[in-house]
């Protein structure tokens, strides 16, 4: 992989990252692309390159840090003080705070999250080397985009958050694995369906984001260690992803949230409609 290319890919992965179009199928598509036109790249579904596409998602996690700074720093200082208050109780009882309980319930999303990852890896691996189904996967993101949009004002605010909740998110976000249904789509619209409100949606959403992506690339770092390291890939490439993609994403995740408060999310379900379109008829030189 040249280190042109990684900074095309970081640039798609930091465009797409957030919104609610899938920037792994996007990644991957790309990937074939290239392929097809004689350059080096290991396969899309190849462990190497999958742990390419998830170093750039870490760079997409610092968009989140540096635009969420504020809510990010107040949720981690009160969830620290919470947790301190807590175990400074001494077997009085004391209530757990807000913030605390948030992270339980976010690590609890991600524990769902992982089960159904690892449960379903084999079977998500097919679709990295399968454009057509990506094209499918596609064709239900945008479905799901377009109903969100028809949805009533929510009304569940944090405090409405349980077990339930974060359930439905971390599975949805499990799922999401799949190239084509969205992340951020996905853990926003069933957010949405348990009655949380935008906000609180979208904000649920890129924080979870952190926790998972991390986890996810430490597990494929360790898979690819186990096969004998990055075949065609080098730190360099994936140094350069990283930051390209972190800088891109900044502008991508503003403008993800502009439309989200707005419900307009449905704009997206005719980008996605029209791509995995393009897919199927053949419109573009890709093994379908």
């Amino acid at each position: 992989m040249t280190l042109l290319i990684a900074a095309l890919l970081g640039v798609i992965q930091g465009i797409f990252m957030f919104l609610p179009v899938s920037s792994t199928a996007h990644l991957v598509l790309t990937q074939h692309w290239l392929i097809e036109r004689g350059h080096e790249l290991p396969p899309p579904e190849s462990p190497e390159i999958i742990l390419f596409d998830l170093v750039v998602h870490v760079g997409t996690l610092v968009s989140i840090v540096v635009v969420f700074w504020p809510s990010l720093w107040k949720f981690s200082r009160n969830c620290a003080d919470g947790a301190l208050s807590y175990a400074s109780a001494s077997g009085r009882h004391a209530g757990m705070s807000l913030y605390l309980r948030l992270f339980l319930l976010g690590m609890f999303s991600v524990l769902v999250t992982a089960v159904v990852g690892l449960a379903l890896k084999t079977s998500f691996e097919v679709v990295f080397a399968t454009p057509t189904m990506i094209a499918f996967t596609l064709i239900i993101t945008g479905a799901l985009l377009w109903w969100t949009d028809k949805l009533k004002p929510r009304k569940r605010g944090l405090k409405g958050i349980n077990a339930k909740v974060a359930g439905v998110i971390g599975m949805a976000q499990g799922f999401a694995l799949i190239p084509g249904l969205s992340r951020s789509a996905m853990t926003i619209v069933f957010a949405l369906f348990t009655g949380l409100k935008r906000r609180w949606a979208a904000e649920y959403s890129f924080f979870l984001a952190i926790p998972t992506i991390l986890a996810a690339t430490a597990l494929q770092s360790l898979e690819v260690l186990k096969i004998g390291g990055l075949n065609g890939i080098s730190l360099s490439a994936l140094f350069v992803g990283f930051v390209v993609s972190a800088i891109v994403g900044i502008i991508s995740l503003k403008l993800v949230i502009y439309f989200l408060y707005r419900a307009q999310l449905k704009i997206f379900s005719f980008y996605v409609w029209g791509l995995a379109a393009v897919i199927l008829l053949g419109w573009i030189d890709l093994p379908i």
